[in-house]
């Protein structure tokens, strides 16, 4: 699209449009819609709109675990089927503030002291939410506990998070996150933290709190330890729609973050993305619009997200899950085999500039951009590093640039402008993402809200461990004689996968303590292995 800079001009005034009780403003300028695109998906939007009506009023929204979808509830809980529903989420919220308070004061303490830091335990949409929200909210010298995490079951990343907290865990609060109670992750988490404060001689339960599922593992187990207190979560709470649940309430509420603010951000937005008469007047509607009109359904491209701005960093990384879970999917509505998805990833700017622009300007055409700028650069006023110009002024520079250069080649590119990163400011940003989301899915006739390929790697994972436990067992009962992979892989029953007990065993050897030796062969796949004798 070769426009002059009048043209753009006049596009720019077509398809710009302000939300004032949001502060946000959208820029749809610069993605090359057809003149009629927009009447044309009437149809299309209006089936939306009635599907997401019918998912906030408990239709059943995920059928294979036959439940509701109720994540607009939670900043809305007026808006909940049932009254025991709105109980317990008013509820939460109360003693969610009620706890955090009482942390905050030290009336909630650790044994030898106030709690001074908060590790959370939890993988998925139970981490990046609070991640994202601790990043972009929080204040070193504010905050009313310094914010850590174990968000993976990878033991060197923890033992780096524990270093960090160093002599303080003994006034560390833990708080463990698992919907399901079950998530080996989270688990494998919280028996590496209890362990870490057992060598401290600390007395874990005094130090733990859980969020997780009434009656679930987790929910037991926290019981029966007499752990500081349980929150719950939710059937109808799919994870990666959590953070406004006490998921992500109860972090930010014990950093000292505004909740109050974050819910009432989502709930405006929800009001603005519930006005289903005005398509223009709604901002997640244009944007899943505007997702469909560039990937024309199919969902086979890319999207690149850049805020300019280092507290939005990590909402790159809370947006690929909460897009790629919800739209990578290999069936439609009707059964067929469709295979969608869209790939999410993104830098911010404008360290893109150093690193990915150079492809996304000169190689393959097959994204596109959602910028985020933030117009206010700090609080108070900034150096000039060359005469009246900020770095905050080059930042904007940056991106008003990058942004040209691209549409220059044809690249196309979505703008969503907030005045300043606040409390209210990411609440709309959550609600804002989660609508156009299911709206996005309904026009690609595609169930946001199930997830059936997260569990097959679920138990494909389980089976490997189940393989490893045989790998061991047949070891120990023969200590001190030389397996190759493939004599392992067909005395433990499993012959055609002798790949995986190749990696196994490759795993074991290198962690020394677990005292299988790796012995080389003619070539790396003859290598044997064994466990010697005691």
């Amino acid at each position: 699209m070769n426009l002059t800079k009048q043209q753009l001009w006049q596009r720019f005034q077509k398809y710009y449009a302000e939300f004032p009780t949001l502060g946000l403003a959208l820029d749809l300028s610069r993605m090359n819609f057809r003149d009629n695109f927009f009447p044309s998906m009437e149809p299309r939007i209006q089936k939306a709109f009635r599907a997401m009506a019918e998912l906030e009023k408990g239709a059943i929204a995920n059928p294979d675990e036959n439940r509701m979808v109720g994540h607009y509830w939670l900043r809305n809980p007026a808006l909940a089927p049932t009254p025991a529903i709105r109980s317990e989420i008013e509820g939460t919220i109360v003693s969610i503030k009620a706890f955090a308070s009482h942390v905050h004061s030290g009336s909630v303490r650790a044994p030898n002291g106030a709690f001074k830091n908060l590790l959370l335990i939890g993988i998925g949409g139970s981490a990046l939410g609070p991640q994202f929200v601790s990043h972009a909210l929080g204040h070193p010298s504010k905050d009313k506990l310094t914010f850590f995490s174990f968000d993976n079951t990878d033991p060197d990343g923890m033992d780096r998070v524990l270093a960090q907290i160093g002599a303080e865990l003994g006034r560390t609060l833990c708080l463990v996150i698992s919907k399901s109670g079950g998530t080996k992750e989270t688990r494998n988490g919280m028996l590496e933290a209890k362990a870490a404060y057992e060598r401290a001689n600390l007395h874990f339960p005094s130090h733990s709190v859980a969020v997780t599922q009434v009656g679930s593992e987790l929910d037991t187990y926290a019981a029966g330890q007499n752990w500081i207190k349980r929150f719950p979560m939710w059937d109808w709470v799919g994870g990666r729609t959590s953070e406004l649940s006490a998921v992500g309430l109860l972090p930010a509420a014990l950093q000292g973050l505004d909740i109050d603010q974050i819910l009432a951000g989502a709930k405006a937005c929800d009001e603005i993305t519930r006005s289903y008469g005005n398509v223009s007047a709604n901002p997640s509607a244009l944007i899943s619009m505007a997702l469909f009109h560039y990937v024309n359904g199919n969902c086979i491209k890319n999207m690149v997200f850049i805020p300019y701005k280092d507290r939005l960093e990590l909402f790159s990384k809370y947006l690929q899950q909460l897009l790629m879970e919800s739209l990578g999917k290999g069936k439609d509505l009707q059964d067929n085999i469709v295979e969608q998805g869209i790939c999410v990833f993104g830098n911010k700017g404008s360290t893109d500039q150093h690193s990915y622009i150079q492809q996304l300007r000169d190689g393959i055409n097959n994204f596109f951009v959602t910028f985020v700028e933030v117009l206010q650069d700090r609080q108070g006023p900034s150096l000039e590093v060359e005469p009246n110009a900020t770095a905050g002024d080059f930042l904007n520079g940056f991106l008003l640039g990058t942004r040209q250069a691209l549409f220059e080649k044809g690249r196309e590119s979505l703008t969503l402008t907030i005045e300043s990163v606040t409390p209210f400011t990411v609440g709309v940003l959550i609600a804002l993402f989660e609508r156009a989301v299911g709206f996005y899915a309904s026009l690609a006739n595609i169930n946001a809200y199930d997830q059936p390929g997260v569990e097959a790697g679920k138990k494909a994972a389980s089976a490997v461990i189940k393989s490893q436990l045989l790998i061991l067992d047949y070891l120990a009962r023969n200590k001190g004689k030389p397996f190759s992979a493939t004599q392992i892989s067909a005395a433990i029953g499993t012959p055609d996968d002798v790949e995986t007990v190749f990696r196994i065993c490759q795993h074991l050897s290198a962690n020394k303590h677990r005292g299988i030796t790796k012995l080389p062969g003619k070539s790396p796949l003859d290598a044997s292995f064994l466990l010697a004798s005691s």
